[in-house]
């Protein structure tokens, strides 16, 4: 790994990201427009700066807000990685999302709704498609080794890069550009979730709102943003004296079929275990893990039993979400980018809101300070909704 980038509510770019979440902030606050007063959940973590004032003014109209984070995350993740000199035909981008461009949908129905069929914008097919912030980067990157749009939820993100290897290994590619973005902060989208009781209730505390494998969690608080990393074949990467971040060394991926929205811990300590053989290490081996912790009565509770399985109760534990809230589709990407940091720094950042540990949670979780933690390895760990799991490992280097 090259080059990373992110736009988050805790920051504009990966290293004020970083040092936030270093400090223990919070990016919740509440939902600073007219409509969140008819919701039961009036509060959300909204990016820390607007990702179209970072975008050309010719570009905004075009592009959804989930595209026009990617369009930043990606910028800031090439530059990041020198830029690679690549041969287009060489270069290929991986862009996941859980949701895509349903802000676009929804409001371009509304325009016609309300003023006939011609208010609506002749870019609205480009901005709601799925795979529309895949498209955007590569046109920008003009990367010609394809581009794909992996749709795995809340797993999205961290699927992307593992495609992004997958890509590399086949010989398909030199370079990939992967990541993740969500941006869909809308009263349907708010509504629906808080009908399924996933998202905490805790309107008059929002930065208290957000506690992985806290007693007392209620759900989780939903986010948006974007995180991009720049993958490079080992070879390619060393002949041009590229500086190299951390080592993607293996990746699990399974599904549960066991349930479209409860977690299965089963799937879960199957994807670890899959991690783990493809990157040559074992349990033992892993020092840090940055759990997918969302908040969840239910998951987080699956989820520590699974790394408990899996590797054990030694490595570091923290969950990102208490800080950055849940950047769906976004959140594995940026859950990357967060795990490379800790082993480049061997610091691990706190766990907010983290004042009584669950009942069932057995893990060595960071609290109060960040911790320093000295480790050759870590994984990430992204779950959504659908039964995917996705575990990344990365290495020092």
């Amino acid at each position: 790994m090259t080059g990373m980038g992110a736009t988050t509510p805790l920051g504009a770019d990966v290293a004020a990201t970083w040092e936030a979440l270093l400090a223990g902030r919070s990016g919740i606050a509440p939902i600073d427009a007219p409509w969140a007063g008819r919701l039961p959940v009036r509060i959300a973590g909204a990016m820390y700066r607007d990702p179209y004032d970072e975008v050309e003014r010719v570009q905004r109209r075009r592009l959804d807000r989930s595209q026009a984070a990617a369009l930043v995350a990606a910028g800031e993740a090439w530059a990041d990685a020198g830029p690679p000199q690549v041969e287009p035909e060489r270069l290929a981008v991986v862009v996941g999302t859980g949701i895509g461009g349903a802000l676009t949908m929804l409001d371009q129905y509304d325009a016609m709704n309300e003023r006939g069929r011609r208010a609506v914008s002749p870019y609205t097919v480009p901005r709601l498609m799925p795979n529309g912030a895949s498209a955007v980067v590569s046109l920008m990157l003009g990367a010609r080794a394809g581009t794909h749009a992996p749709t795995s939820a809340c797993a999205s993100g961290a699927e992307a890069i593992a495609v992004g290897a997958l890509l590399i290994r086949a010989g398909r590619a030199d370079v990939v550009v992967a990541g993740g973005t969500d941006a869909c902060l809308h009263p349907l989208s708010l509504g629906a979730f808080a009908q399924m009781r996933a998202l905490s209730l805790r309107n008059d505390a929002p930065e208290q709102a957000s506690r992985p494998f806290e007693r007392r969690r209620d759900g989780f608080v939903m986010s948006e943003g974007a995180g991009m990393v720049v993958l490079e074949r080992a070879a390619f990467a060393r002949s041009r004296g590229a500086r190299v971040h951390a080592a993607l060394a293996g990746a699990g991926v399974t599904s549960d079929a066991h349930d479209i929205t409860l977690p299965d811990a089963e799937g879960q300590v199957r994807a670890i275990e899959e991690a783990l053989r493809d990157a040559g290490l074992s349990g033992g081996d892993i020092g840090h893990v940055n759990a997918h912790a969302t908040g969840t009565p239910q998951g987080d509770v699956a989820e520590s039993r699974a790394l408990m399985s899996a590797v054990g109760g030694h490595p570091v534990v923290t969950a990102a979400k208490s800080s950055t809230g849940h950047l769906l589709g976004a959140s594995g990407a940026v859950e990357a980018i967060l795990t490379v940091q800790s082993l480049k720094e061997s610091v691990v950042p706190p766990v907010r809101n983290l004042e009584e540990i669950g009942d069932g949670i057995e893990l060595d979780l960071v609290r109060g300070l960040p911790r320093k933690a000295d480790a050759e390895a870590a994984l990430s760990t992204s779950f959504g909704f659908g039964g995917h799991n996705i575990v990344l490992a990365f290495t020092r280097v």
